[in-house]
């Protein structure tokens, strides 16, 4: 999110900010006017994909810094009024005219990431499969209790201003490749011929071919961002490889996910979450830890185990949204958008 350095109040100014980049291609304008989108290249893991992100900070910052301008990560701004004002552009004069005042409303700020599964059965199994763990990514990257200018409740405002807009949440199970095409088919029929605008949690990405997870908030510091892109190239290497094996049970139903998924925004790491096939409760700190350590040896295959030793202090300290809430306490909403835009440059990280 681009701020005004002196009001931090967001700045709709990201056509001047890419102007001053010069065309860079690590930077792209979002449906938000004061949204720039930074672009980590294809890499072998969340490692490289950690250097590459440090790097398009930091050199984003100093475009920014020249225009009068902070920068700053988090799933939405913790002060700026409800409304913004959007980017021009065919694509998103087109989003303006479809959903109107909820288009305006899309101040919200996401951590995407893109795995290439790797074979079209195995990449629909994955899917499938992975939408049952969304609620877990979703509280581990919890990351806007803020927002209007007051404390939410929620630990993460973003999904529920995101569910305004249809094809928003958790995706449905696919199936099989034909029944995907299928779907993209209807869609086109219906007046969906975008496949882009598919914003589920989730999705095959239909031009890159890749797995996107959707469902983490933006980062405030890029190392947190590094560490959750590394489980999730873990948990979908994992699920690879129970699908060769034939260990994939079918998929579970879409609403018990999303049961779960309301615990995440809600509470974070700090609330209870229910197996998704027995309905068995349990904290979900206790289940986001389970989950990563049933991800070790995957982390080992994809060479993230650092980044999952850095999940793991996520989880130890309780969360992202907390952390914030904290800040949020002490300085109010306009302290903790100082905080956020001091903490979007990287520092060097420890050396593993």
């Amino acid at each position: 999110m681009l701020l005004d350095a002196d009001t931090l109040e967001l700045a709709p100014r990201a056509p001047e900010v890419l102007r001053a980049l010069e065309g860079d291609p690590r930077y792209k304008p979002e449906l938000p006017a004061a949204q720039i989108e930074l672009l980590t290249p294809p890499v072998a893991n969340a490692q490289e994909a950690t250097r590459h992100l440090c790097e398009a900070r930091r050199d984003l910052a100093a475009a920014a810094a020249s225009l009068g301008l902070l920068v700053a990560g988090a799933g939405a701004h913790p002060f700026a009024p409800p409304l913004g004002r959007l980017s021009n552009g065919v694509r998103y004069d087109a989003a303006q005219e479809e959903y109107g005042i909820v288009a305006a409303a899309q101040l919200v700020f996401g951590l995407h990431v893109h795995v290439a599964v790797g074979g079209a059965d195995a990449t629909i199994a994955v899917h499938d499969a992975l939408r049952a763990h969304l609620p877990e990514l979703a509280a581990l990257a919890a990351a806007a209790p803020f927002y209007g200018g007051r404390d939410t409740g929620l630990a993460s405002v973003r999904p529920e201003i995101s569910g305004l807009l249809p094809r928003q949440g958790v995706p449905p199970a696919l199936g099989s490749m034909e029944a995907f095409a299928a779907e993209l088919a209807w869609g086109a029929a219906a007046g969906v011929r975008d496949p882009r605008r598919w914003w589920w949690e989730l999705r095959p990405h239909p031009v890159y071919g890749t797995l996107e997870i959707r469902v983490c908030d933006a980062q405030p510091d890029a190392h947190s961002a590094g560490a959750l892109a590394g489980v999730v190239h873990a948990l979908v290497a994992h699920l690879a490889g129970r699908h060769a094996a034939g260990e994939l049970g079918p998929p579970v139903p879409g609403w018990r996910i999303a049961e779960n998924r309301w615990s995440a925004c809600r509470h974070g790491l700090g609330g209870r979450m229910a197996d998704p096939r027995t309905g068995a409760s349990t904290a979900t700190a206790e289940r986001v830890g389970k989950l990563l350590d049933g991800l070790r040896d995957a982390a080992r295959q994809v060479s993230c185990e650092g980044a999952l030793e850095d999940a793991r202090a996520i989880l130890a300290a309780g969360g992202e949204a907390a952390r914030q809430r904290e800040v949020g306490a002490e300085r109010g909403a306009r302290g903790l958008t100082a905080w956020l835009a001091e903490r979007f440059v990287p520092v060097a990280a420890p050396a593993r």
